[in-house]
């Protein structure tokens, strides 16, 4: 076995030796100054032996743009090299963002389309949504209430410690929020009017929705993709079943159902966390913080962070339910679809949130 080796002689380049990839470091540094020239012909009757390595080097140090007679080559040879010369050339190309006014306004703008028609689409999947409602009240499809029930033990009763959990902490942490801020004015005992109205009226149904748009919103999506890359959603059309009577009503029901009562969970939970903080650090007993959260607790203040609960439900169910059911066959489109479903889900829980707040501030309610 001999070292590779090359040879010019007049407009003529023989071979020698190995041209293979073990010899591919050796070849590289002896041909590294080599320019391709216009060679009419390649004596390849010495070469021992060439793989896809040799003759890519050989093609790109030596053949250039030519077309030598390559006959004294064997034929495998010959057509590895032909194969190797005629591969189309990937080159990727690194594409910058462009930067100015005009560059901006077009992002901008299209960024406000995208918005624009994600919107009128889900408004589309309402009213079909609230379509087969209908017909469901009029009794021409029915409600699956096996279903139903599953789907409310997932999203209710398996998050009953999660939701409980935090708001007692959130509760705490107001409470001691209050207390650090009230003391300096000697008005620590009115934390318990802090605590109680945070709750009732905002913090409880909007911790509450958040969790839910991460946890059971990102499981519709995830459970409705799947279904829909494996195409179980054009098996159930093709059985003559529709997809949203099946699928999409049992979890909208579901959450329906067990959001406003999670609220409720909420809203007690998080008064106990400020309760048990009044106890420790402000000098409030159990019964004064009771007293007085019955003196201003009233039900309008109730009323008004509860009666947001459906909303919030019926938007991440829809949003859940719309971005799964968007799902084009991959993994990778159901891990998009899922993302985006929390996103948009916790954006619209807070925009509609902020719209109440703004609501009940004008009725002053």
């Amino acid at each position: 076995m001999s070292a590779p080796g090359f040879k010019a002689l007049g407009d003529e380049l023989q071979l020698s030796g190995r041209w293979t990839l073990p010899e591919l470091t050796e070849l590289e540094a002896r041909t590294r100054a080599i320019q391709p020239a216009a060679w009419r012909r390649i004596e390849g009757s010495a070469l021992e032996s060439i793989d896809s390595a040799g003759a890519l080097l050989l093609a790109q140090r030596f053949l250039g743009q030519g077309e030598p007679d390559v006959s004294s080559m064997r034929a495998a040879d010959q057509r590895l090299l032909s194969m190797v010369r005629n591969a189309p050339r990937s080159s990727v190309a690194v594409q910058r963002r462009p930067i100015g006014l005009f560059p901006m306004l077009h992002r901008m703008g299209r960024s406000l389309h995208a918005f624009y028609s994600q919107l009128l689409l889900l408004l589309s999947f309402a009213g079909e949504v609230l379509s087969v409602c209908v017909r469901v009240l009029l009794g021409r499809q029915r409600m699956r209430w096996t279903a139903t029930v599953h789907h409310m033990e997932r999203t209710g009763l398996d998050a009953v410690p999660i939701v409980s959990l935090l708001s007692f902490l959130v509760g705490a942490v107001v409470a001691f929020l209050g207390a650090t801020v009230l003391r300096d004015f000697g008005a620590s005992v009115f934390t318990v009017e802090l605590v109680c109205f945070s709750f009732l009226r905002e913090f409880g149904v909007l911790l509450t929705a958040i969790l839910l748009a991460g946890r059971s919103g990102s499981a519709f999506t995830a459970e409705l993709g799947t279904m829909r890359a494996r195409e179980e959603i054009d098996a159930i059309r093709a059985l003559g079943l529709d997809p949203i009577e099946l699928l999409v009503l049992p979890r909208l029901f579901a959450l329906l159902l067990m959001l406003p009562l999670l609220s409720f969970l909420a809203m007690l939970s998080g008064i106990f966390g400020g309760a048990l903080v009044g106890t420790m650090a402000l000098d409030i007993t159990p019964g004064q913080f009771v007293t007085r959260l019955h003196d201003v607790a009233e039900l309008r203040h109730f009323m008004v962070g509860i009666v947001k609960a459906p909303v919030f439900a019926l938007l991440i169910a829809l949003v859940g339910c719309l971005e799964g059911l968007k799902v084009r066959g991959s993994a990778e489109s159901v891990g998009r679809h899922t993302t985006s479903a929390v996103v948009q889900s916790i954006f619209l829980v807070i925009l509609i949130d902020a719209l109440f707040a703004i609501l009940f501030m004008e009725l002053d309610v």
